[in-house]
């Protein structure tokens, strides 16, 4: 017996999936932006920060690199509230984001810093400019342009795996389709609507980022 695809009692359920579009864009916007922050300081804490800090934060990339997103999740949401910390799904999801990204841009950010050529600093140095003028202003423009492109793979890796934050019930778009298959008990048409869309969302995502490197990084380095 074939199939018959039903995707009108999908999109019956047009607000849940454009509440869980929102959702996970929210997620992505936050959670990418200071997860490459925390990457940028944990670039410069391992090459030009002080000696007790390195260990620290290789500890945590550790940690965080060794271990599933999902179990990270699990460990904010269910973990905290035992330290008498109580923040909402949607705030777990995106701190577990953060920690998550912050940890793998670390590592990305940190290889460009180390392909910056040496001469370029001790140049910098000479001109009597402090560690941070020299990270901010001589490093860390030409390490972003080098690692743009690999950074960007890992924030559209995180916002694919994003859709695990409906384990604890953030409304985003895999919650959507769960959700909308639990009623109508159309799970293909549902995974298959959800899956166009993560698909959409990616490629928008990527030229996106693109177009932030082409005319923040390119651009000012080129200026």
């Amino acid at each position: 017996m074939a199939y018959q695809f039903d995707f009108l009692s999908t999109f019956e359920y047009g607000d849940i999936i454009v509440k869980g579009i929102q959702t996970t864009i929210e997620l992505i916007a936050i959670g990418g932006v200071l997860g490459i922050a925390v990457g940028i300081f944990g670039a410069w804490a391992r090459t030009q920060g002080p000696a007790w800090l390195k260990p620290i934060v290789s500890g945590y990339i550790e940690i965080i690199r060794n271990t599933p997103f999902l179990v990270q999740l699990f460990f904010i949401f269910f973990g905290l509230p035992s330290l008498n910390i109580h923040i909402s799904e949607i705030q777990a999801a995106i701190l577990a984001m953060v920690i998550n990204l912050g940890a793998y841009s670390t590592e990305i950010i940190r290889a460009g810093v180390q392909a910056v050529p040496r001469g370029q600093i001790e140049a910098a140095a000479s001109l009597s400019m402090s560690r941070m003028q020299i990270f901010r202003h001589i490093i860390l423009r030409p390490a972003l342009q080098k690692i743009w492109p690999a950074l960007s793979s890992q924030v559209v890796i995180v916002m694919l795996g994003s859709a695990v934050c409906s384990q604890i019930a953030v409304e985003e778009l895999s919650f959507a389709a769960n959700f909308i298959q639990g009623r109508n008990f159309r799970a293909f048409e549902a995974y298959i609507v959800a899956t166009l869309i993560y698909l959409v969302l990616s490629i928008l995502l990527r030229q996106v980022l693109r177009l932030i490197g082409q005319y923040f990084i390119t651009a000012r380095r080129n200026a």
